[in-house]
């Protein structure tokens, strides 16, 4: 076995403990003392010896080509966004280590938008930092604001999670979306300070993070429970600015002449008379 970090052995076998024979469509034989299926099964699945599947498990071989790690995903029932995971992590690019991290900056423009635009809005670093916010976001919620941490306000704060009637997949959701964010760029300070941080203060965030599941963050309808406005449906739009490194402009908005419409322009009122 090799020495140093093993990220595509990590994310294979997290995922193959997460498939049952019956979904690989095998007949279980026996006493299983493994959850999911056994390497030699997804090996057959695949097409590719038990050997090599397990060098590959066990980071004794790195450069598996693309056609064996699509195999890899097939068997392993891997959607979209996994499979471009499974793919960026075997592609044996050399890892960029880092030192001092450079202060994320909203682009002059971006903060004026902000500004102007009658909508909560929001700007998010890879790393889901909160690097500018309107407002109305903050109307939303208080954590919505500058240097704050999406990932970790929705893991330790409670009122953050009292926002969302359900929790369990809002914060499902965030992990899977942080890793895609990521990709590759495990040695990043950031992502080691944070990952560190929540994996020993919440027990939830480590066993999701341990399932190496991934989902891109795109547009997707957000339900809110406001301590004042009540209950709350909201569109989430997620836009990438040019010119920064993974930064994205969120904005919410509701649908037009819906009850939640109403509700937040009187949030906004309420937020534009605050000093």
């Amino acid at each position: 076995m090799t020495d140093g970090p093993n990220p595509l052995g990590e994310y294979v076998r997290a995922r193959r403990e997460l498939v049952t024979p019956e979904q690989a469509g095998l007949h279980a034989v026996g006493v299983r003392r493994v959850p999911g299926l056994r390497r030699e099964e997804v090996a057959l699945l695949a097409g590719i010896s038990a050997d090599y599947y397990l060098r590959l498990e066990q980071g004794r071989d790195r450069n598996p080509s693309v056609q064996v790690l699509e195999s890899l995903a097939r068997a392993l029932r891997l959607d979209d966004d996994a499979t471009a995971h499974l793919l960026r992590l075997g592609a044996g690019r050399p890892r960029r280590h880092r030192g001092r991290p450079r202060p994320e900056t909203v682009p002059p423009g971006i903060a004026q938008l902000l500004t102007a635009l009658p909508l909560p809005a929001l700007v998010e670093g890879r790393h889901f930092d909160v690097l500018a916010a309107n407002a109305l976001a903050t109307a939303l919620s208080p954590r919505l604001a500058a240097g704050a941490n999406r990932l970790r306000d929705v893991f330790l704060d409670p009122a953050e999670q009292a926002l969302y009637p359900d929790w369990e997949s809002a914060a499902a959701g965030m992990v899977a979306g942080f890793r895609e964010s990521v990709g590759t760029a495990t040695d990043d300070p950031r992502f080691l300070e944070l990952v560190g941080e929540l994996s020993l203060a919440s027990p939830r965030f480590r066993r999701l993070w341990a399932r190496h599941d991934v989902e891109a963050c795109e547009g997707a309808p957000k339900h809110l429970a406001h301590p004042q406005a009540g209950a709350l449906s909201l569109n989430r739009e997620r836009l990438a600015i040019g010119g920064t490194a993974g930064q994205v402009l969120v904005i919410y908005h509701p649908d037009p002449g819906s009850d939640t419409a109403e509700k937040l322009a009187l949030l906004a009122s309420a937020a534009l008379r605050r000093p």
